[in-house]
């Protein structure tokens, strides 16, 4: 009778271990779940543009953009700030401070001026916004070719300038750069006209800059975050 009663003892523990296991699995499942769909810090996300409105001239540039940020956690991102620079240029290309927030691509003179202000990218969800971007003074004068753009950000949960956006803005488009207007960004092949007019207007920006020295140091930002980091600041 004995082997029998330890063999009963013996079945019992084991279903204990087995239901405890499994009850803790649940519960892990549960949490994790309860996390993953609700608390979760996600990550702000954003994509090439297709088009951008610029103009430029010896002592200022200015560039408007179209961008959709999607937020891919459940809980909102608050972004504080954004800049725009060119990291593969010399030093001399202050970054593109923001400085409006516009309600459409094509610039015109009905416009509401609309100052840069923090803003709340809802979890899950996307959204579509006309950002842009100046520097006064800022040595951006444009040649025919590509350039590399990137766009950081200060989000509310995290410390110093993050990376968002790398892209390729195609400034061989740009036929007209005295004239605030929107152009493709899509990597089309110019007409011989339009190539002409893009390349004389660009030479006469260059010619203008090389008669004109650019007063002091112009309006800037420049820091590093924790992580060293380097990006601007105000």
């Amino acid at each position: 009778m004995v082997p029998l009663t330890v063999a009963a003892a013996q079945n019992a523990s084991s279903s204990l271990t087995g239901a405890g296991v499994v009850s803790t699995c649940a519960l892990l499942f549960t949490v994790a779940s309860f996390w993953w769909l609700n608390a979760r810090q996600g990550r702000l996300k954003a994509w090439e543009p297709h088009s951008f409105a610029v103009i430029v001239h010896s002592s200022m540039a200015r560039l408007r953009l179209p961008l959709v940020l999607h937020n891919t956690g459940p809980k909102p991102i608050v972004v504080q700030d954004l800049v725009l620079t060119f990291p593969d240029e010399p030093a001399s290309h202050l970054p593109l401070l923001w400085v409006s927030a516009p309600s459409r691509l094509q610039p015109g003179p009905d416009e509401e001026a609309r100052l840069p202000a923090g803003f709340v990218v809802a979890g899950r969800e996307a959204r579509q916004l006309f950002l842009e971007f100046e520097a006064p003074f800022s040595g951006f004068l444009p040649e025919a070719r590509d350039y590399k753009v990137q766009i950081q950000a200060r989000v509310g949960h995290r410390r110093g300038w993050r990376p968002l956006l790398t892209f390729t803005l195609r400034a061989a488009n740009i036929v007209d750069p005295d004239r605030y207007t929107v152009y493709n960004n899509a990597p089309i092949e110019l007409t011989k006209e339009d190539r002409k007019r893009a390349d004389a207007a660009l030479l006469e920006l260059l010619d203008e800059q090389g008669h004109t020295s650019p007063p002091g140091e112009g309006k800037h930002r420049g820091s590093s975050d924790d992580g060293g980091n380097t990006g601007p600041s105000r």
